[in-house]
């Protein structure tokens, strides 16, 4: 029997030589057709997944208000990392063997493994060309970084065995915690959403939740291979995020080893195949990442992070608790603490108070076994003194220290960042309370109450966040001779230069990335006396053709007299236009 929609149809194969006999059983009456279109709608994960759109448009506003001209946080790394989805997607368009010789600074190789590249973010950058569509697709991906991160901690807590409320607490305090609006500019460290949706999927895939244990039965082999994929894509947008996820991953799967060597509870083969072939997968992915990685370092030495290099961006524990100034709930309340906390912008690393509230009641009321508790507490406490980096006991050394020796540790700027983990296990913990009031209480006022934790959790995420104008590009840029300069040039200011060049990828020196390449110094520093005779011959002989100066931006910085430069005995032709001087070296 076959069901087509409609109508009900029984199939009768019968003989050498099968034939079809069609009966029709059984119409479905509109009104049945009907309920089941209602029951779709409002199944629990669509209502998942519009809310977490809902609350992403909410959390993000104004973003999507004026996607074509504006950029939220500034317009440092986000114009950087709109190139690089930009940059990805035309690759594999046009080469993706080249995929990491970037136009960027230029004449470097492997240039794209400068930072961290939203790699997994390229399909996105197949669709359109040019400045406004990478604007337009940096926005959109910025709100949905967000959705994701809410359907990913929902997706994990309602596995592991939490409640429908439950599960919208820990979505949004993942989704819409307090320390994200200091990493706003950050793209690669907001895309979080794929750590929590592979683990949901993994524990899915293998029957397994906090609640119930591992039961075979329930095993899913293609959930499991979905979570090693979801796990494989996440790696891929950074191993800023990636290499601790990675040893995560590691861990887990060394815990659920061990653990069935000691019970040995069957386990089915196809999920055991499935394991095979995504573990390959992520491995795979893992060493294709790893490998422009490696000759950026061996090229770079510098690019290493030493111990002393850690102790500006190491956050102390008071940073656990203070809040980033663009929040409206928190951000003046905290200023003084922001203040003892210095120049260190990214060592606001507060979950949410609402959620350290619902993870210590999590220890007394809670759904989960007391040992679980234990171990998520334990969890939640080593994540914060991991992430204090330099910061923690004895100068980190006995903490942190011991992930600074692993590989890839050397290569992440910000201990800080493992607050990541600090709120997703916060977030477990949470639901755990959640799910057990929601079953004890039967007063409505306490249940009201429950009701309204997740207004209290969006409330905290609240912020005034900046969203400037991003400049357009001179006209002049879209012809000038490449390679090319463009001044002014810094590494806070290269992204919009970047973004500019996604019409035509031309190569120029202009790039920004986690470090700075002395060849790329030294033209800077040339360029601010440009053109001189040892300005010209150092860009002549880095195969740079033409310098593109922006009247309106150049203006107050060292490269402010470029716009009246003398040309005489240079060989070096210049054409002034409304927005821009440029400066043509092989003027033939």
């Amino acid at each position: 029997m076959y069901d087509f929609g409609d109508i009900v149809c029984t199939v009768v194969i019968t003989g050498a030589a099968p034939t079809h006999v069609v009966d029709v059983v059984e119409s479905v009456p509109p009104t049945e057709r009907k309920a089941r279109h209602w029951a779709l709608l409002w199944h629990e994960w669509t209502l998942v997944v519009v809310g977490s759109l809902a609350l992403a448009t909410v959390m993000t506003w104004p973003t999507l208000r004026h996607p074509t001209r504006t950029i939220p946080s500034d317009t440092g790394d986000p114009t950087m990392q709109a190139w690089q989805m930009a940059w990805s997607g035309h690759a594999l368009r046009t080469d993706p063997l080249s995929l990491w010789q970037a136009n960027a600074f230029h004449p470097e190789p492997n240039s794209f493994a400068f930072t961290d590249t939203l790699l997994g973010y390229a399909p996105a950058g197949l669709i359109g060309t040019g400045p406004v569509a990478a604007l337009v697709r940096y926005n959109i991906v910025f709100v949905l970084v967000c959705a994701l991160a809410f359907v990913g901690a929902y997706a994990l807590v309602r596995q592991l065995g939490a409640g429908r409320l439950a599960g919208t607490v820990a979505g949004i305090a993942f989704a819409c915690a307090p320390w994200r609006l200091a990493q706003a500019g950050h793209l690669q460290v907001l895309s979080t959403g794929g750590i929590a949706l592979s683990l949901a999927m993994l524990a899915r895939g293998h029957g397994w939740s906090l609640r119930h244990g591992y039961r075979p039965e329930r095993a899913r082999p293609g959930w499991a291979l979905a979570g090693w994929c979801a796990a494989a894509w996440q790696l891929s947008l950074g191993f800023g995020i990636g290499v601790p996820f990675g040893y995560a991953l590691g861990l887990v799967v060394v815990v659920a080893a061990a653990t069935w060597l000691r019970r040995r509870p069957p386990l089915p083969r196809r999920l055991l195949l499935a394991d095979g072939a995504g573990l390959a997968v992520f491995l795979a992915v893992a060493a294709f990442m790893a490998r422009p990685y490696l000759a950026v370092a061996e090229q770079f030495p510098y690019v290493r992070r030493s111990w002393e290099n850690l102790q500006w961006a190491s956050p102390p524990l008071r940073g656990f608790f203070t809040s980033p100034g663009t929040s409206i709930v928190w951000g003046e309340m905290h200023a003084g603490a922001r203040a003892a906390l210095g120049h260190r912008g990214e060592t606001s690393l507060l979950p949410g108070f609402t959620l350290y509230a619902l993870a210590a009641l999590g220890l007394v009321i809670s759904v989960w076994t007391l040992r679980q508790r234990l171990l998520l507490a334990a969890g939640v406490v080593a994540s914060i003194v991991l992430g204090m980096g330099t910061q923690g006991p004895w100068g980190g050394r006995p903490t942190y220290g011991l992930l600074y020796v692993l590989p890839g540790f050397d290569g992440i700027r910000t201990p800080g960042r493992l607050v990541i983990w600090t709120t997703l296990l916060l977030a477990v913990l949470a639901a755990g309370t959640v799910t057990a009031l929601a079953q004890r209480v039967r007063a409505r006022p306490v249940g009201l109450a429950l009701a309204l934790l997740p207004l209290l959790l969006v409330a905290e995420g609240l912020n005034r966040m900046p969203h400037p104008d991003v400049p357009a590009a001179p006209a002049a840029l879209a012809t000038a001779p490449a390679p090319l300069l463009v001044l002014p040039s810094g590494a806070t200011i290269d992204g919009i230069p970047m973004m500019w060049a996604t019409d035509r990828f031309p190569p120029m020196v202009n790039g920004a990335a986690a470090f700075t390449p002395q060849r790329q110094a030294s033209i800077r520093d040339a360029a601010s006396h440009f053109p001189d005779a040892d300005s010209v011959a150092l860009l002549r002989a880095t195969g740079v053709r033409s310098v593109v100066v922006v009247r309106a931006a150049v203006k107050g910085t060292p490269y402010e007299a470029t716009l009246e430069g003398r040309t005489d005995g240079l060989s070096v032709r210049r054409v002034d236009t409304p927005e821009a001087v440029v400066y043509l070296l092989d003027p033939a």
